[in-house]
Parts: structure tokens; sequence; C-alpha cells
């Protein structure tokens, strides 16, 4: 199967070198380009994109703004967004993870982790390394996160009731791989840390997302820290 790929980004020169490097793989090839975020989402629906290399900041409609709008279309729900960033970490990435991309990527990257960060992605995968959570945890904690100043699981609200919070509809097993994955395990690492198969933790990880309703992998890292159980220093 062929992966399919979109390039957005504003810098003509860039798409070039990508386009060069992506169709050089037998296994995927670029349909489309986009030079700003309103022809990134035209491009994707007309091309059946598997994939999107999207830079944030691009003229008119930003990479973010893209990346909600594929996020929110059902037609689009099998595509995946990866955003290309200067830097490895900014306020941006974890917004757009929020909106629905699957992981970033900076520009300084070598060919080859470009091309794993392609196939990754189709597959569904997060593209966060445990180096790159823990700056992403960071980065949200600073930005004072609705849980971030919590230092139990649960915080009383003004009326003395327990907040409601997403991750009390999980079983307890369910909330403990959702810790691990926030802190960067992949599955075959939870499943030696919990003593269970990588099967077992595989469907763990389908049915936390079916009960949060996240996309991707990407999305429960998110909701990891989010939610307060994943602070730096805890994974």
């Amino acid at each position: 199967m062929t992966i399919r790929v979109v390039l957005a980004d504003d810098q003509t020169l860039l798409r070039s070198a990508f386009r060069v490097l992506v169709d050089s793989e037998p296994d995927m090839e670029v349909v489309a380009e986009a030079s700003d975020g309103a022809q990134a989402v035209e491009a994707v629906r007309e091309s059946g994109a598997d994939v999107v290399l999207m830079d944030i900041r691009m003229p008119g409609t930003d990479g973010l703004a893209a990346t909600r709008a594929i996020s929110a279309d059902p037609a689009l729900a099998e595509v995946r967004v990866v955003i290309l960033t200067t830097f490895e970490v900014d306020d941006y990435v974890v917004q757009a993870l929020r909106a629905g991309a699957s992981g970033f990527l900076g520009k300084g990257a070598e060919p080859e982790e470009l091309l794993a960060a392609i196939r990754t992605a189709a597959k569904g995968d997060a593209l966060l390394s445990p180096a790159a959570t823990k700056g992403l945890i960071a980065s949200f904690l600073a930005q004072g996160g609705p849980y971030a100043t919590m230092d139990t699981e649960e915080e009383a609200s003004a009326d003395g009731t327990q907040e409601q919070r997403p991750v009390d509809v999980l079983t307890g097993r369910e909330r403990e791989v959702l810790t691990l994955i926030g802190g960067g395990l992949n599955n075959d690492e939870i499943a030696q840390r919990l003593a269970v198969s990588p099967l077992t933790v595989k469907t763990h990880v389908n049915r936390t997302m079916s009960k949060l309703g996240a996309r991707d992998r990407a999305q429960l890292v998110v909701a990891a820290y989010e939610n307060g159980l994943v602070r730096p220093g805890t994974h």
C-alpha cells in the first residue's frame, strides 16, 4: 500500500526537497502540495491523502487552523497530520496536538527521520519520543492547563463536591495505561511494566481512545497531562 502524502509549507524550495525525498521511496508518494492552510485542507479532500506534513507558520490560514479543520471533518477521520516546526516544542505544537495532530517533527530532522515519521503516522502511532513528551508536558503546565496545579487525583470544586474529569470514565487499569502513554512509553514497554501481553495493552489503549474520543495516541498523551495524570518527573 502506497502512503499518499500532502506537503503544506509556504517555502517552495523546502516543499521541493521534501517531494524529491518522499517520491524516492517505493511505499509513498506526494499527491499534492499547498502553500497555506486553506490550500492544504482542500488538497487533502481532493487527493485522498493519508498523511499531511504541515508547517505551522504559513500566511493566511496557518497550519494550526488547517489541522483543526482536518480533524473536525468526519470524512477525513483517517488522515494523519504531522506538524513541521523550527522548534522542537512551542505553544503552537501543544495546540496542534489538542487539535488532532499525530505529532511533530523538527525541520532540521534527518531524511530518515522524516520518512520514518510519515510511516509512523500512517500506522496511527504518535510521533512523541519520551524527551519530546517531557517538553510538551512542561510547556502545557507553563500555560496553566486545567489540571496543571492539582496535587491530588481529584480536586473539590467551589461547592465542596468532587470535580468530574474525563478520565473518570476509565477503569483503573485504563488510567494506568494512559499514565504510561503520557510518560512516552510504547505498547511493548507498557506491557513489560505491567507484566501483561502487548495485545492486552493494545486492547486497553483502544478502549481508552474510544472512551475519551481520541483520534490517536498523540491525543492520549495530551489527555494524560490535561487531566493531571502526568507531571514532569512522574514518569
